[in-house]
């Protein structure tokens, strides 16, 4: 073997990381921008179709993630410590978790209902999501501080308005309204994996903030 060849081996493979954790993002905007759709459709039908197609998406991520611990097996010298690519990397894939399973409530619970609760969870995530690509991104480029700053700050605001969110869904749930109980329970599930879906959101942040200070 060449000494270049050497050489090669032993350098951090930047690119593919870079490559395989925005594919992740990209999969996950995608995914969540299709639940966004889901939320908004009331026919329960034309939610089992796109819910098949979400499904899809995540099966891609749990591909990239996989691809993403591969590699991180088969590099050397990674471009980031190599525990933070793997936390990141598991991350992206419990939001895109989160997100299925909510829809797939939906399906198994037979709600065909769109209250409002549920479009503006959906755009939350959405907004988060975005952020979070954005981000990821700017892993590669560590000087743009201001940037990543005000990025977090973004996604900790959206998680608080998550947050707010989740409190009066929930005690619109508990109102006399003519709810069953079983319905209380199917639609605070559905809030439940949303909220927690945001969290992971936050606790993206967490991750890259610690990746940013290693690295700065």
């Amino acid at each position: 073997m060449k000494v270049d060849s050497i050489i090669k081996w032993f350098m951090p493979k930047e690119e593919r990381f870079h490559e395989l954790l925005s594919r992740d993002t990209q999969n996950l905007s995608k995914a969540a921008r299709l639940f966004a759709e889901i939320s908004r459709t009331s026919n329960l039908e034309e939610r089992r179709v796109k819910v098949v197609q979400l499904k899809a998406l995540e099966h891609d991520g749990d591909q990239v993630t996989r691809q993403i611990f591969e590699a991180l097996n088969s590099t050397f010298i990674t471009p980031l410590d190599r525990e933070d690519i793997r936390s990141l990397a598991s991350n992206l894939d419990d939001i895109l978790d989160y997100v299925e399973g909510v829809a797939q409530y939906l399906i198994l619970f037979e709600l065909d209902d769109s209250p409002e609760g549920l479009r503006q969870f959906a755009d939350i995530i959405v907004a988060m999501v975005e952020e979070i690509d954005k981000l990821t991104g700017l892993l590669w480029d560590l000087s743009q501080q201001k940037e990543i700053h005000d990025r977090v700050v973004r996604i900790s605001e959206l998680e608080n308005q998550g947050d707010a969110l989740f409190n009066t869904v929930i005690a619109d749930l508990f109102k006399t309204d003519g709810r069953t109980p079983v319905q209380i329970l199917k639609w605070k599930e559905v809030y439940d994996g949303l909220e927690a879906a945001c969290d992971e959101c936050k606790d993206f942040t967490h991750i890259l903030g610690n990746v940013v200070i290693k690295n700065a």
